[in-house]
């Protein structure tokens, strides 16, 4: 699958929506049929709403465990909303907000997630993940229950909130172009974006995340470094070749890696990681800082003291701040949170500290996220 060009500031659906399932989103009935959406003084008493992509969950349990324990908590009868290849979940989500619910469930991959997150952002409304779909990695970075929803769907009338961080990457298009899009997890220019655009869609669906592995063979064999311009908040102008710039809300990837050890969703900054790697060595240094030096060593204190010994090396470098912005001359491929967002030569970045309320399980530990 090729990335996206020209002027379009959409992400490409492929990977989260059924093939052929396009059209307007909208609410559905408790069955999963369609329903119209009465008037707002039809439904005042109308408290939560669930958001979901239909073929990422078993939508019948899903509905009725939200409709059981929306019973027991006292809260009435649930709204029902289901993603299309047209809608990722940010309209039906305004439509839920604008209904006055007191919160929102999603439920499908993450790139449901991130579009309803867009939508709920500074809303007030708390957000409730219920963890499904090939990786979800930010309820992996907030360490939820990902075996079941019922913990997850239980929390969002009894569980706790915690502000969160939004990223947002504002994209100019090679014809100008421009479009402003949420972040969640992390987003990135350069091999990132080419290898999520070199992933099968199929292989996704079957295989999860280790499909990336196949993309980054597909882009790593035809990978060049590109020129960047790029200037962190309240930082100098830096020039630099590079084979990717990421910016970073979360740290944690699949499979235990861990890309940023020190992130932190509720700090309100970005992390940002640019990749420089010279040569098939240098890609060695990448994988063991990622692999080893971050997901192993760094959780030990002789391994701490090993790595305060080694020499540095520039194949990857980390910043801290409240934004970036990149420039570069010929367009290049973006990623939002694992969706393709086509190609730009601008790409300006900012932090909402806290702009996000989500539920997590009462007691929940939320140390170091």
């Amino acid at each position: 699958m090729a990335a996206a060009s020209g002027s379009n500031d959409e992400p490409a659906r492929d990977d989260d929506t059924a093939e052929g399932d396009g059209g307007e989103a909208g609410r559905v009935g408790s069955e999963g049929g369609p329903r119209p959406i009465e008037d707002a003084g039809e439904r005042p008493s109308s408290k939560v709403a669930l958001v979901y992509n239909p073929i990422k969950v078993d939508a019948r349990a899903l509905r009725a465990t939200v409709e059981r324990l929306a019973g027991e908590a006292g809260w009435s009868e649930p709204l029902f909303y289901e993603t299309t290849v047209d809608d990722l979940g940010d309209d039906v989500t305004r439509q839920a907000l604008e209904a006055g619910v007191d919160a929102v469930l999603v439920a499908g991959g993450d790139g449901t997630v991130r579009a309803v997150s867009e939508a709920m952002t500074g809303s007030g409304v708390p957000l409730t993940i219920v963890p499904s779909g090939t990786g979800n990695l930010l309820a992996r970075n907030l360490r939820l229950p990902l075996d079941g929803g019922d913990a997850m769907v239980r929390a969002t009338f009894d569980g706790d909130r915690l502000p969160m961080d939004v990223g947002w990457a504002a994209l100019r298009r090679p014809d100008g172009t421009t479009a402003e899009h949420a972040f969640v997890v992390m987003g990135g220019m350069g091999l990132d974006a080419a290898m999520i655009a070199n992933t099968s869609p199929q292989l996704k669906k079957t295989v999860g995340w280790v499909a990336y592995v196949d993309g980054a063979a597909r882009s790593l064999a035809s990978a060049k470094p590109f020129r960047v311009m790029y200037q962190l908040d309240g930082s100098r102008l830096h020039s630099a070749r590079v084979q990717s710039v990421l910016f970073a809300n979360c740290g944690s990837l699949p499979a235990g890696l861990e890309l940023i050890p020190e992130a932190s969703v509720a700090d309100g900054a970005l992390d940002i990681v640019i990749f420089q790697p010279k040569g098939a060595l240098g890609w060695i240094f990448v994988w063991r800082r990622v692999a080893w030096d971050n997901s192993v060593l760094r959780r030990f204190r002789a391994g701490r003291r090993v790595l305060a010994l080694r020499t540095k090396d520039n194949s990857v470098r980390y910043s801290r701040g409240a934004g970036i912005e990149i420039a570069t001359t010929n367009a290049t491929p973006v990623q939002l949170d694992g969706d393709e967002f086509g190609e730009a030569v601008h790409v300006r970045t900012r932090v909402d500290a806290g702009a996000l309320l989500i539920t997590v399980p009462r007691g929940h530990d939320t140390t170091g996220l």
